[in-house]
């Protein structure tokens, strides 16, 4: 058994699985130049040509967790979307939902959700186009009737944005709250401010 308790004879998804939540941490504590193959596969406890069968090299690896960090963002911004016809008395709540898969997804997987914000060679251009498909959004919704008129919703995507990456920084002093309600606190943030009513 390896470190990580891999059983031997264990079948080659598990074994690939194992390779990738090993590097994700590896990666996301010790960034791409520090993180070495021989330490992943020491710690999944298989051999280095077992790595290479699943992964052309390190590069590799790391490319494939940037574009499964990638993907996974954009697929709860388009979910995040408000449709059309919602009630204002749902408006909140319905808003609330979409981020908090936002801060489950960070809270759940802090060395992935490091890597694409803060560590990738690429992170600058996750965020553009995070904040642009945010953007897009905000504006679909601003036009829906949802937000006033007068705001500059690239302000606030670019603000939303900018909650995300510190909140992926400094997450392990935050992390005894739930999404929900982190994501209620932002929420409220946005929608009524920080001034007495």
């Amino acid at each position: 058994m390896g470190q990580r308790g891999r059983k031997k004879g264990a079948s080659g998804e598990q074994s690939r699985g194992l390779l990738l939540s090993i590097a994700t941490e590896e990666f996301a504590l010790r960034g791409y130049h520090e993180t070495k193959v021989s330490s992943i596969v020491e710690k999944a406890g298989v051999t280095q040509p077992t790595f290479y069968l699943y992964f052309e090299n390190k590069d590799a690896l790391f490319q494939e967790l940037v574009h499964l960090f990638r993907s996974r963002l954009s697929d709860y911004t388009q979910k995040s979307l408000l449709e059309p016809g919602i009630a204002k008395t749902f408006i909140r709540q319905r808003i609330t939902e979409g981020l908090t898969n936002f801060f489950r997804f960070f809270i759940e997987e802090p060395h992935l959700a490091s890597i694409g914000f803060l560590v990738a060679p690429q992170a600058a251009e996750i965020k553009d186009q995070l904040t642009d498909q945010i953007l897009a959004n905000l504006i679909a919704e601003q036009q829906a009737g949802y937000f006033r008129k007068d705001m500059d919703m690239g302000i606030v995507a670019d603000s939303l944005v900018g909650m995300m990456e510190r909140f992926i920084a400094t997450q392990k002093a935050r992390t005894s709250k739930k999404p929900e309600v982190l994501a209620d606190e932002v929420v409220r943030l946005f929608l009524y401010g920080i001034a007495e009513p």
